[in-house]
């Protein structure tokens, strides 16, 4: 039957599959190598696109909106103080 010999082939396929899985785990756990990226490669360089962020104008403008802010409270600040 055609079925048979089908899975005869793929059970032997799997076979020589396990045998070169564990050749290589077994020649991994012996050189002891880790897991992880090969030494030497570098990952890969992508530009990622930026989202939202805040432009040079609204920069400014949140900077003096600070330094008045800063500026009121250690106004108010001396106050409490008697100064």
């Amino acid at each position: 039957m055609e079925i048979d010999k089908i899975v005869a082939d793929l059970k032997k396929e799997r076979d020589r599959l396990v045998r070169a899985i564990t050749a290589l785990v077994g020649a991994g756990a012996a050189t002891g190598a880790k897991r992880g990226r090969k030494p030497g490669r570098k990952a890969a360089t992508t530009k990622r696109k930026r989202r939202g962020g805040i432009s040079k104008e609204g920069r400014k403008r949140l900077s003096e909106l600070m330094k008045k802010r800063w500026a009121e409270r250690r106004k108010k600040g001396m106050t409490k103080l008697g100064k």
